[in-house]
């Protein structure tokens, strides 16, 4: 992560969703939550890379000996911090990591989880016990892709390859085997266009090689709602990916 990409996440300062209104589709039968769930033991020790501001963890992960959740941004560990006090579960914990420099204790955690953020495989190995798991849910290069061929720019949308076929040849590369890749096709329907403004806003769908300033052309927003509303709501379609490794 860069300065310039710390900086826009410090200002975001949270990832609440809640006051976003929308539904979605899902036309996949893997689910992030589930996997985790089932994975999950009493005993276990967890790490989970890019908490943000420690919601996932905090509601859906079930009890067990630890879980530590990183984040770059100190004032999304901050955020963190404070729904956990409100929350209460003192088994969680929450403190300022960068991804791509780990230094959690070598052959420790028993499960590694990370979603919509990058990761070093390597370090995640070596942080992981033997038969350890990884479970990854990814943004890959085709999400909001309609969206992103009307405003010529995105996530990962001057990449040459994937961001899926990347995370996945990094996983084996780094030596873990039963790598298992699920692609994740979900459709979303925003109730008006505050609801699509205000994600795109909060998330980085639109972001390109800049992250200062980040602006929404307004007029080509209004066109991609005029091309794309319907009795549901305004379509985005989604696509993720999810993985699932053994050390």
């Amino acid at each position: 992560m860069n300065k310039e990409e710390l900086e826009y996440y410090n200002k975001i300062g949270n990832w609440d969703f809640s006051e976003i209104k929308y539904e979605e589709e899902n036309y996949t039968n893997w689910d992030y939550i589930k996997e985790i769930k089932k994975s999950i033991k009493e005993d276990s020790k967890v790490l989970d890379l890019g908490t943000a501001d420690g919601n996932q963890i905090l509601k859906y992960y079930p009890k067990c000996k630890e879980i530590l959740g990183t984040d770059f941004s100190a004032e999304m560990i901050n955020t963190a911090n404070n729904n956990c006090v409100k929350c209460g579960r003192k088994e969680v914990s929450f403190r300022v990591m960068d991804n791509l420099k780990m230094d959690t204790p070598k052959r420790y955690f028993d499960i590694v989880t990370a979603r919509h953020t990058i990761t070093d495989k390597v370090g995640i190995y070596k942080t992981l016990k033997e038969s350890g798991k990884l479970i990854i849910r990814g943004v890959d290069k085709l999400d909001c892709w309609s969206l992103k061929m009307l405003f010529k720019q995105g996530q990962g949308y001057n990449d040459e390859v994937a961001i899926s076929q990347k995370d996945y040849e990094d996983i084996i590369k780094a030596g873990f085997k039963d790598v298992e890749l699920v692609p994740i096709h979900i459709i979303e329907y925003y109730k008006t266009k505050q609801d699509l403004l205000a994600l795109l806003i909060k998330v980085p769908i639109l972001l390109d090689e800049s992250w200062n300033d980040k602006k929404i052309d307004i007029k080509l927003l209004d066109k991609y709602i005029e091309e794309n509303t319907s009795d549901k709501g305004i379509k985005l379609i989604r696509r993720y990916y999810g993985i699932v490794a053994t050390k």
